[in-house]
C-alpha cells in the first residue's frame, strides 16, 4: 500500500506579518521586506527547493475596521495593512523557479470576468502553467465601501455573483480558442485561424460577455481553481468548482465532518471526490529537537499583540470583542463575514469555551489555524494525524516570523517527511495542476465544470 503524499502550500501575504499579529517586531522576521521583490524571489526558490506544490498568496481589499469600531488598532499593529497586490510579482518568482505554483487569491466580488481571465491566462503564459486562482467573495465592509457598493453584498449572494463570474471566465479560457488555432504560418502570412476562434455569447444575471477572448489558450487554460468558503453555500461552491479548497479547524476530529460533507457534494455533483484536494491551515514551529522548538516558540509569543489578534479576528467574523468580557465565553453569532470564523471559535468545536482571551492567544500566531511545535519528527507525525484523521491532502504553512519559519520547515521538516515518503523529493510534471494530480494532467479533469465548455474542432467546423 503507497504512503499518501503530504501536499504543502506556503501561506503569504504581501504585507506585514499575515498572521502573526505583532511578530514583526521580532528581530528575525523580514515581513517589512513584503514590498522588495528580492524578498519574493528569495522565498520562490526556497519553496522550489523544499518542493513545495505552491506559494498561495492571500490578498483583502478593505482595512479590518471593526475591533474597537476603526482602523486605528489594524494600523498601528500592521494588520494586514499596508498591503500590495498579491499578482505582480508572480512573474519575477516564476522567472528564478521552474516548478513552484503560486496560488493567487482575488476576489469574483470586485472584478469583471473578461478583465480578470485576461490576467491569469497571462500569468500562465508567462509561469509555462503554474497559476491557481483562489476565488473568494470578500468579507471586509470597508472593501465594499470603497469600491462602490456602499454595502457588503449579502454572504448567499455573492457566491450567485461568482458562480456566473466562472462560467465566464471558463468559456473564456476552454470555449473561444480551439487548439491549433495558432497557427504561425510564415509562407502564408496567417498567425491565427479565424475560422477557428468562436465569440462566447454570455449574457446573463450579473455579466454580459458577448465576444471572443483576447488570450491564446496557456498550458492550463483553466488555472487550477482554489476555493476557501467554509459556509453552507461556500461549500456547495467548493464541491461544484474547487480543485483545492483551504479549510481550517482547530483538531482533527473537528475538521473530519466538513471535509467529508464536501466530498459527498462533490461527488453528488458528479466529480470524483478524491480529485477535490484539501488543504488545512497550520503554523509549524520546529528545530533539530522538541526542546529547542518548544523554545522558539515561547520566544515568538512574547512579540505576540492580542489586540492585532483580535483586530484580525473582527475583520474574519464581523464581531467587535472589544465591549465584551475576555473571559466570556462567545456564542455563535450570524454575520455577513466570514462565518466558518465565528463557527470555528463556537459551535463548530463544542469541546471547548472560547473567550475573547482565548481567541486573542490562539489568533496570535498562525491566525484561526493550530500551530505544532516540535522537532521534525514531532511535527510530521502531528501532520501524519492530520491526515489519517481528517482526511486533508495537505497543509497551508503559515509563518510566525518571515522567510525564518519556511527556512525551518525546507531545512528540518521537510527532509523528515521525505524520509518518511510522504513529500516528493524532485517534480514529476511542470505545471501547478501537475503537482496536485500527477504529469500528464495539466488541463481540468473531464468531470470537472469547466470541461464543458470545451471546443472541439469539429463543433468550430459548424459554428
Amino acid at each position: 500500500m503507497s504512503t499518501r503524499q503530504i501536499h504543502l502550500n506556503a501561506f503569504d501575504m504581501t504585507c506585514v506579518g499575515h498572521q502573526s499579529p505583532g511578530l514583526w517586531r521580532h528581530p528575525d522576521d523580514q515581513s517589512h521586506r513584503y514590498k522588495d521583490l528580492a524578498y519574493w524571489t528569495d522565498l520562490a526558490r526556497l519553496l522550489e527547493r523544499g518542493c513545495f506544490d505552491s506559494l498561495f498568496i492571500a490578498d483583502v481589499l478593505g482595512v479590518y475596521d471593526v475591533f474597537q469600531g476603526g482602523p486605528e488598532p489594524a494600523i498601528v499593529d500592521a494588520a494586514q495593512i499596508p498591503v500590495n497586490d498579491p499578482l505582480l510579482a508572480v512573474s519575477a518568482m516564476a522567472a528564478v523557479t521552474e516548478h513552484l505554483g503560486f496560488g493567487l487569491t482575488v476576489s469574483s466580488t470586485y472584478e469583471q470576468p473578461y478583465a480578470l481571465a485576461r490576467k491569469f491566462s497571462t500569468l500562465d503564459h508567462l509561469s509555462k502553467g503554474r497559476v491557481g486562482w483562489n476565488i473568494v467573495t470578500s468579507y471586509l465592509e470597508s472593501a465594499a465601501r470603497n469600491l462602490g457598493l456602499g454595502t457588503q453584498v449579502g454572504h448567499d449572494d455573492r457566491y450567485e455573483v461568482a458562480e456566473e463570474f466562472l462560467e465566464v471566465c471558463y468559456k473564456l479560457w476552454e470555449g473561444s480558442w480551439e487548439d491549433g488555432a495558432v497557427l504561425r504560418d510564415r509562407e502564408r502570412g496567417v498567425f491565427t485561424d479565424p475560422a477557428r476562434l468562436h465569440p462566447v455569447g454570455h449574457k446573463g444575471t450579473y455579466f454580459e460577455v458577448p465576444g471572443m477572448f483576447l488570450c491564446e489558450p496557456s498550458a492550463q487554460r483553466t488555472p487550477v481553481v482554489f476555493q476557501a468558503g467554509a459556509s453552507p453555500r461556500g461549500s456547495a461552491f467548493a464541491a461544484a468548482h474547487a480543485e483545492a479548497v483551504f479549510i481550517t479547524g482547530t483538531r482533527p476530529e473537528v475538521l473530519a465532518p466538513k471535509i467529508r460533507h464536501i466530498r459527498q457534494l462533490a461527488e453528488a455533483a458528479g466529480r470524483d471526490p478524491r480529485s477535490v484536494k484539501f488543504f488545512t491551515l497550520l503554523t509549524v514551529v520546529t528545530a533539530p529537537t522538541d526542546e529547542e522548538a518548544q523554545a522558539k516558540y515561547e520566544d515568538y509569543q512574547r512579540y505576540v499583540s492580542l489586540d492585532g489578534a483580535l483586530t484580525l479576528f473582527g475583520g474574519w467574523s464581523g464581531l467587535d470583542l472589544s465591549g465584551y468580557d475576555p473571559d466570556e465565553p462567545l456564542k455563535y453569532v450570524n454575520t455577513e463575514a466570514i462565518r466558518s470564523a465565528v463557527e470555528a471559535f463556537s459551535t463548530a468545536d463544542p469541546g471547548r469555551e472560547w473567550t475573547p482571551r482565548e481567541i486573542a492567544r490562539w489568533v496570535g500566531i498562525g491566525g484561526m489555524g493550530p500551530v505544532v511545535v516540535g522537532s521534525p519528527a514531532t511535527v510530521a507525525d502531528e501532520m501524519e494525524r492530520w491526515v489519517e484523521e481528517a482526511d486533508v491532502d495537505g497543509f497551508n504553512l503559515a509563518y510566525a516570523i518571515t522567510p525564518g519559519t519556511f527556512e525551518d520547515i525546507v531545512d528540518h521538516l521537510v527532509p523528515e517527511l521525505q524520509r518518511r515518503g510522504r513529500v516528493r523529493t524532485a517534480y514529476e510534471g511542470t505545471t501547478l495542476r501537475e503537482n496536485l494530480y500527477g504529469p500528464g494532467q495539466a488541463r481540468v479533469r473531464d468531470d470537472h465544470p469547466a470541461a464543458r465548455h470545451r471546443i472541439t474542432p469539429a463543433e468550430g467546423a459548424t459554428a
